[in-house]
């Protein structure tokens, strides 16, 4: 028991998470996945890994070639799902091939039924209404929510860390002020703003990324500036300021470690509500642009062929396994950061 107080804090901390046996099982499955997808090129891809053609090795997945390279007539980018490039290449070699033998954007023209067509050998989970592959789509669109749940959570909370830092530093004027901003701002119909403004850029992943941020960084400020509000009179800080250290070393060395502890618990859920909403959005088509690999859009795809239940299936069990897993996560560091539970 002794050995268990005197332990530090992030350590206490690390096995108050592990001992969330959901949470724990959970992170491993998530970063599991989230990793495997990262290499999604090297999953799912319509090119070969690897060529051994005449006695040399040759990358696809990670350089062009043309098909003058492996004997063929023209200078563009080989075809290596075209039967006589395969020919070509299986003469004086061989190719190795991904998991699956289609990308996100291959369109199986060799169908025997109309697309969208049920599960088979070929495509293990169908392939959606252009005759492209549902698992290679998942798995892109499982990478492409993920990175922009992440990149959007850590910069709108960048912003919010920093305005509520400021706010709550400051007090006063600036608090009144900001807040009575973030009480207008946060009062107008979000989801009706960013389809208006969606449909006024030309649809990217950035331009989206930034309409969202746009009405995403007020999610924690409210958190960051109550733990300023309460830090800002402590005895740390005034004796700080009376021997004349800078603000900003005050404000996010000494009283922003404070304030991280209720702002990482809130983390997971904050990704968890940018992939909902990217998800929203692709669903009613003002989200990602068209052909873009995304879960929404399976569901869409889903909806407007009920003939089809696969694809709807598929995109609803991949968000409901990754959202499930990120508020489990979410609940493990909750607990692993509740102060209550490290009190001697």
């Amino acid at each position: 028991m002794m050995a268990t107080a005197s332990a530090p804090l992030w350590r206490r901390q690390w096995r108050a998470f592990r001992g969330n046996r959901r949470g724990f099982w959970s992170l491993l499955v998530f970063l599991v996945l989230f990793v495997l997808s990262l290499g999604a090129e090297w999953i799912a891809n319509d090119k070969p890994l690897l060529i051994r053609y005449d006695g040399a090795f040759y990358t696809p997945v990670l350089h062009t070639y043309p098909e003058t390279t492996f004997g063929g007539f023209f200078e563009t980018e080989a075809n290596y799902r075209d039967p006589v490039v395969r020919e070509l290449i299986e003469e004086k070699g061989w190719m190795l091939w991904p998991a699956i033998r289609y990308h996100y954007t291959t369109i199986n023209y060799e169908l025997t039924v109309p697309a969208p067509a049920p599960p088979s050998a070929e495509n293990w989970l169908g392939t959606d209404d252009q005759g492209r592959d549902v698992l290679a789509r998942l798995i892109y669109g499982f990478r492409t929510s993920v990175l922009f749940g992440l990149m959007l959570t850590l910069s709108a909370s960048a912003i919010g860390i920093m305005v509520g830092a400021i706010q709550g530093y400051y007090g006063g004027w600036t608090d009144l002020a900001g807040q009575r901003f973030i009480e207008i701002w946060s009062s107008m119909p979000i989801l009706y703003l960013i389809i208006i403004l969606s449909s006024f850029v030309i649809p990217s992943f950035w331009s989206l990324l930034v309409i969202m941020l746009l009405f995403s960084w007020m999610t924690l400020v409210d958190l960051v500036r109550a733990e300023f509000l309460r830090c800002r009179n402590m005895e740390y800080v005034r004796a700080a300021q009376a021997i004349g250290v800078r603000t900003p070393v005050i404000m996010f060395r000494h009283m922003l470690p404070n304030a991280m502890v209720a702002t990482l618990t809130y983390l997971p859920f904050v990704l968890n509500a940018a992939v909902i909403t990217l998800t929203s959005l692709d669903f009613i088509g003002f989200g990602l642009p068209p052909g873009s690999p995304s879960l929404g859009e399976l569901l869409g795809q889903g909806k407007a062929n009920l003939q089809a239940p696969w694809l709807g299936l598929s995109a609803f069990v991949t968000l409901a396994l990754m959202l499930s897993l990120l508020v489990f996560i979410g609940e493990a560091v909750r607990d692993a950061f509740d102060p209550r539970k490290f009190l001697s």
